[in-house]
């Protein structure tokens, strides 16, 4: 295993261009699957977790061609459904909890397919009901084999349907919209997710031929249609990325430019850091950091201690939930973090508490930081990445502190961060994989 080694306590300076949107990537490259023709997709990151579903879908018969650093083609003409009962299907499907994307555009195509349990981030519990209550309502029928940990779908014809999401899934939302655009009639799906990545993938599919009214919203309307053709489609930009250079530049108290940005797709992003204090400049598509010695935390009207909580779009994140928490180490005043959504996020405090950060953690989802205000800097310490966005919020902390930081298991930052040592490298950080 590799890990990062940190000498921190430097102050960093230049242009970083975030890369293409991880949980984007996720949806679009499973949704080539609904047309036997040529798509084309741009501004794919490098990251291990994406890669691994390419991978999968070479061996699943796609054909997969790299035109140009991020841009790939892909043509499912040729699809081997058999790949789906072998061991090695089981193997990388399970160690990567976006395959369970695949499932709805080979049940919408194909009529059946095949899912091991999922891996992905050991953050609590993430349940798949969302994903298979939609499906079943659709049409497709459960099986669960018990000794090879593998799901059985089949669905003889896909018919359209009125369903209340009991949860606003971001990628069981996904999976209904892929399955629904080849059924027969109308799906209305009330209580979707609406983040910017669902925009991208409903826009995706309109222009290869769907049907989908109500884009961007949570209430879509699918009409469905006989056959979906070839298309061309740019990525977002990583919203989490654009997030994690802001507190970056805080916590190093560095002036940073964060390049061709989509300012809208960040939501209310940029004013949640600002709450911490945080300058942030636009700039025609550009983000401008400039270097703070301190920055304060706002109260709210009443006095109150500020809180940070995650929430479904258009709510803050989850992904940068993380982020904010190491960012509100060295600011002036107190924060409240309230990780909602999952229960095991915040259990990586304990080695920001060993570096020297004020940290009340008051219950798996809730967690006080008590400002430093830079008065003290953290002390460097070895410690290991727990999941990608805690990892990178350890890397921030890392290179905020004084001496050297060692971060294990970096794997798991390499899952949602291209070349993260390197473009940091860019910025004057000093940092070695070893």
């Amino acid at each position: 295993m590799a890990s990062f080694e940190i000498t921190g306590g430097k102050r960093l300076q230049g242009e970083i261009i975030p890369q293409g949107a991880k949980n984007e990537a996720l949806q679009v490259i499973c949704a080539t699957l609904l047309t036997p023709e040529k798509v084309t997709i741009h501004n794919i990151p490098d990251i291990r977790d994406v890669n691994k579903l390419i991978s999968l879908l070479r061996e699943l018969g796609v054909k997969v061609e790299k035109i140009s650093q991020g841009s790939y083609t892909f043509k499912a003409d040729q699809i081997n459904l058999e790949y789906l009962k072998t061991d090695d299907f089981n193997a990388k499907g399970s160690s990567l909890r976006g395959s369970i994307m695949i499932l709805g555009p080979l049940l919408s195509r194909f009529k059946k397919g095949y899912m091991p349990q999922p891996g992905g981030d050991k953050i609590g519990r993430r349940r798949l009901d969302t994903h298979f209550t939609g499906l079943q309502d659709l049409g497709a029928k459960f099986n669960y084999d018990e000794k090879e940990k593998l799901y059985k779908i089949e669905a003889s014809e896909l018919k359209g349907c009125y369903m209340l999401l009991d949860e606003a899934s971001v990628t069981g939302t996904a999976n209904i919209i892929m399955a629904a655009v080849l059924s027969k009639g109308k799906t209305t799906v009330f209580n979707a997710a609406c983040e910017p990545y669902l925009l991208q993938l409903c826009n995706m599919l309109n222009r290869m031929g769907a049907k989908i009214s109500g884009v961007g919203s949570n209430l879509l309307i699918i009409e469905g249609v006989q056959y979906l053709s070839g298309t061309e489609h740019t990525m977002l930009p990583d919203m989490i990325e654009v997030g994690s250079f802001i507190g970056l530049a805080a916590m190093t108290q560095s002036e940073i430019t964060i390049k061709n940005i989509n300012y809208q797709a960040l939501g209310i992003i940029p004013e949640v850091f600002k709450r911490l204090g945080i300058k942030i400049i636009k700039k025609d598509k550009d983000l401008f950091i400039p270097a703070q010695e301190t920055y304060e935390v706002e109260t709210f009207m009443d006095g109150s201690i500020m809180t940070i909580a995650d929430a479904p779009w258009p709510g803050f994140t989850p992904d940068l939930i993380s982020i904010a928490l190491v960012t509100a180490i060295q600011a002036k005043g107190s924060v409240l973090i309230h990780q909602k959504m999952f229960e095991s996020r915040l259990f990586f405090v304990d080695k920001l508490i060993d570096m020297g950060a004020r940290i009340i953690l008051c219950d798996p989802h809730r967690a006080t930081v008590i400002g430093l205000n830079h008065e003290h800097s953290l002390r460097g310490v070895r410690m290991s990445s727990p999941d990608i966005r805690a990892g990178v919020a350890l890397l921030i902390a890392a290179l905020s502190a004084e001496g050297t930081s060692i971060i294990d298991n970096i794997e798991q930052i390499d899952r949602g961060y291209q070349d993260i040592d390197g473009r940091l490298r860019k910025l004057g950080a000093e940092i070695k994989r070893i």
